[in-house]
């Protein structure tokens, strides 16, 4: 008999056996300080050469304030070398790029690129961007940089810019042709 009854073992628990509500209910979201300087600084910090999971936990920590950018350089589990920038990595940019795996949860998974831009191609776009506004008139200049400002508030890339000069040139040809043939027929009328 006593071994049947130690194989059923019940709850200790003594009356109001029924599961209660969450104690702390959330009444409001939790907003970062976005004029911070130390949140911009960890907003702006580019996360790449991780797996979509990886990228989903590092976005959800910056988003909620527990991200804890290093202070000192890491040293990577392949290379052994004090090689890693980025919080939460277990593997230096190098090790995992040879691998091809995540340099955090180290399964080789499909690889978020990363969207890092050197010194070098930003100062080359500025560069680029001067020399396309200088040949424009400034009325196109002034309407391309307002499409310019446009994107950067809708979050888009800056993808396209040929077609949008072409598209920009050619719409604004057209429209002053059909113009002009307007002001004619009604000079012929």
């Amino acid at each position: 008999m006593s071994e049947a009854y130690e194989s059923n073992k019940a709850s200790t628990r003594k009356g109001n056996t029924k599961k209660q509500g969450q104690a702390h209910k959330n009444t409001y979201a939790f907003h970062a300080n976005k004029s911070s300087k130390i949140t911009k600084r960890i907003a702006s910090m580019p996360v790449g050469g991780l797996c979509a999971k990886c990228v989903d936990v590092i976005m959800w920590r910056k988003k909620f304030k527990k991200y804890k950018p290093l202070t000192t350089m890491k040293k990577c589990v392949c290379c052994e070398q004090k090689a890693i920038r980025d919080a939460y990595h277990v593997m230096c940019n190098k090790c995992a790029g040879e691998k091809n795996i995540c340099a955090k949860c180290l399964e080789s998974r499909d690889i978020v690129p990363t969207n890092i831009k050197t010194e070098k191609e930003i100062i080359q776009e500025q560069v680029e961007l001067e020399r396309l506004l200088s040949g424009m008139s400034e009325r196109e200049r002034r309407s391309y940089v307002r499409q310019m400002e446009r994107k950067t508030k809708n979050g888009e890339d800056d993808e396209g810019d040929s077609d949008e000069e072409a598209g920009k040139d050619g719409s604004d040809d057209d429209e002053d042709d059909s113009e002009d043939e307007d002001d004619e027929s009604e000079d012929e009328k």
